[in-house]
């Protein structure tokens, strides 16, 4: 059973952007993406190499080689700038590379489609189908430990707060105290 979680947009894009933010989180998502990226240039290679000594093509067939012959290289490019993120420990914010992350990633699916596609076209409908879910259970597994990440900072940073509150109110208390006298006085002394 399938079951939804309702996400306010505004609350996730501010996760997002918050995660976005931290640098363990950007050093993650490039480790990620070098898994992604490397993984899809090998599946690329394996669905591709069959279809160079074949003269004829069907339209599956040539919409694999198509899609891969622009992904491939698309990336070999993201991989090696993800070597610069590495190296600098953290993700670039450039509109160029995010572009060509959505269009690699797209190509690359396309070409896995219709690979699975060009062998039997249930294989096909169901690498499509399984990606999308695929797709849906990532999401919701990262929000969900995202969301129970914040919560468990949230929590520790009140308990800070409680803590050292108590530690700063114990401490005025001691210092507002009135002073004990040290040791009883003398008649001679109460009379000076």
């Amino acid at each position: 059973m399938m079951s939804t979680v309702a996400v306010d947009p505004e609350q996730q894009a501010a996760w997002l952007q918050q995660a976005a933010e931290e640098p363990e989180q950007q050093r993650e998502w490039i480790r990620q993406n070098n898994v992604i990226y490397a993984g899809l240039i090998a599946i690329g290679l394996v669905l591709v190499q069959p279809f160079l000594t074949v003269t004829t093509l069907n339209w599956s067939a040539k919409t694999c080689v198509i899609a891969f012959s622009v992904a491939i290289p698309l990336l070999a490019a993201l991989v090696l700038v993800n070597r610069q993120e590495s190296f600098r420990r953290r993700a670039t914010d450039s509109l160029l590379v995010r572009a060509t992350q959505a269009i690699a990633q797209f190509l690359a699916f396309v070409g896995v489609v219709a690979g699975f596609w060009h062998i039997m076209w249930l294989a096909g409908v169901g690498i499509l189908v399984s990606g999308f879910v695929a797709m849906m259970v990532h999401s919701a597994g990262y929000f969900r430990l995202e969301r129970a990440a914040k919560a468990a900072i949230a929590e520790a940073a009140t308990a800070q707060a409680t803590t050292a509150e108590a530690t700063a109110e114990a401490a005025t208390k001691g210092a507002a105290a009135p002073a004990e006298p040290a040791g009883q006085q003398s008649t001679d002394d109460a009379e000076e």
